[in-house]
């Protein structure tokens, strides 16, 4: 039992003003008082249920501590003490209310013993005298261990409990308990027939490690009727798998969604083979990191904030990298697939030189804000907080990149210049300044997917090359150029990946993939949506 449990308790209960409602203290002290005279683990497992059954939530400091070997009895008068051990002296403690009670020389107070039967006792016990919490949250966390750990000397104590229960949710998980309970009691077939009917409604899988155990010991028409539960909730779990698995393939391919978007733009809209993109989603990532050690060092109370001042910040340094490397290096290889190729895998080697260089080798520490940590589970699908804003900040990133294409000027001239070049020069379109831009862009985008790439992955100078080839595939899958391609790429390559994984490992799932993709290309070269491209003039 945790130092929080019981503190909700004793605090829930002075805020309930029910302290008259303790048993009498005399009564519990001769109770606790009979540890000392206890012969065996028998006896002692009597005191417990005794001090359980008075109801009185202060004894929990006392069997806690006789679980954790702290409760001892001094030899001079048997009196029952907490004693914690330091060097050739223990201080004494009351086990009822805490306080301090002196200190004994360590000879002079004998342990008493227990062993796992007991502690399993003793948990048991803490969670029963837990259901009378003012707290529900208390009850609630009390009948899910009484749930998990059946005992049926608590049959009694939950049949109490449940006819007091005002909470719905409260109640419900106490008569879970109760079901879970009869069926390690000596109750009949018939009440342990109800419980299993009862269990098998919940389809989940500590529900079907509880009746395979179950099973397993039953006999006649109840080992029937749990085998057929059993049956049921596996089958109701594979469809639940389906769903994990559709959920991971859509994580998944929001992540190769925001890795492959910028790509979609420098390759499918530019032509341009750019083997320096997953550096410029490591450059992203590196500014979060940055941000992040700003704020952990001056400004604390703005952690929350990180990632929100991080995402315009990374996609300027990716976006001004990119621009730089446009105007540099790639506006004088156009029409030269090959040395581009080449060219700008030497640039990502630099640039993961150079960030070994300014910030080591090792990963770094990048941490969630309050809002992505955790997660919740709907029925049995487990959803995580920093993935599923994940899902949602690739799609806002990927609405927000087809308005821009669209919707604006800027959209409009680079898709006149992809249509037709010299035309779109004519009507006064500066087509050298549109590359440039629109390259930045992409790495811009680039720089906001390490952001996000930031809270699920490692934060290392090898980042980029991790989804490089993974984008390429996407925006090849999906058709060069159309953004709609790439989203439905993303998301199929995603969903196949996972289901592929359970069958043929992480490794050989991705080479079937890209012989998939392969066979794929051979019967549909532009992909799944074709867009009409444009050579890029030298």
């Amino acid at each position: 039992m945790t130092v929080l449990r019981v503190l909700l308790v004793l605090i829930g209960l002075v805020l309930s003003g029910v302290s008259g409602a303790f048993a009498d203290d005399d009564a519990i002290r001769a109770t606790i008082g009979r540890f000392a005279e206890s012969k065996n683990f028998r006896d002692t497992e009597e005191v417990v249920r005794a001090l359980g059954a008075s109801g009185d939530v202060r004894v929990e400091r006392a069997l806690s501590a006789l679980s954790d070997g702290n409760l001892s009895f001094r030899k001079a008068d048997k009196a029952v003490f907490i004693a914690l051990e330091k060097g050739q002296t223990a201080t004494l403690f009351d086990p009822l209310t805490g306080d301090a009670a002196g200190e004994e020389p360590k000879g002079g107070f004998t342990k008493i013993k227990v062993n796992n039967s007991l502690r399993r006792t003793i948990r048991d016990v803490i969670s029963g005298l837990t259901l009378a919490s003012p707290d529900p949250v208390v009850r609630l966390a009390a009948a899910r261990t009484m749930f998990i750990a059946p005992d049926a000397g608590n049959l009694e104590a939950l049949d109490a409990a449940i006819a007091k229960e005002t909470v719905a949710s409260v109640k419900t998980a106490l008569e879970t308990a109760r079901a879970s309970t009869i069926l390690v009691s000596d109750a009949a077939d018939a009440a342990k027939l109800e419980a299993v009917a009862f269990l098998g409604k919940r389809g989940d899988r500590d529900t079907l490690s509880l009746l395979t155990g179950f099973a397993a010991r039953a006999q006649g028409e109840v080992q029937a009727a749990a085998q057929r539960a059993i049956d049921d909730i596996n089958a109701t779990l594979a469809l639940w798998d389906v769903g994990q698995n559709v959920w991971y393939g859509i994580s998944l391919g929001s992540v190769l969604l925001l890795a492959a978007i910028g790509l979609a733009i420098t390759f499918g809209v530019m032509g341009v083979i750019n083997m320096a993109h997953g550096e410029m989603v490591m450059i992203g990532a590196y500014t979060t990191f940055v941000v992040q050690s700003v704020i952990r060092t001056s400004y604390p109370w703005l952690f929350d904030w990180s990632l929100t001042i991080a995402l315009p910040l990374a996609f300027l340094v990716a976006g001004a990298v990119g621009l730089a490397l446009e105007r540099g290096i790639i506006r004088f290889l156009y029409g030269r697939p090959l040395e581009t190729l080449l060219a700008t895998w030497g640039v990502s080697l630099i640039l993961q030189q150079a960030v070994r260089t300014i910030f080591g080798p090792t990963n770094q520490e990048v941490g969630n804000p309050s809002w992505m940590s955790g997660g919740f589970q709907i029925g049995q699908l487990a959803l995580t907080w920093n993935r599923l804003w994940i899902v949602v900040f690739a799609l806002a990133v990927f609405g927000l990149l087809l308005y821009v294409f669209k919707r604006t000027a800027w959209g409009l001239q680079m898709r006149a210049v992809t249509a037709n070049r010299r035309m779109a020069s004519s009507m006064g379109i500066r087509t050298p300044w549109i590359d440039a831009f629109t390259f930045a862009l992409g790495s811009g985008i680039a720089g906001i997917a390490g952001v996000a790439l930031s809270q699920i992955d490692n934060v290392s100078p090898n980042l980029g090359q991790g989804y490089i080839i993974d984008s390429f595939m996407v925006v090849v899958f999906g058709g060069v150029g159309n953004l709609w391609g790439t989203l439905v790429g993303a998301f199929s390559l995603g969903i196949v990946n996972k289901f592929l994984e359970p069958y043929a490992g992480a490794v050989l799932g991705k080479i079937l993939v890209l012989v998939l993709i392969i066979l794929f290309i051979q019967k549909r070269p532009r992909g799944l949506f074709a867009l009409k491209g444009r050579s890029v003039e030298a």
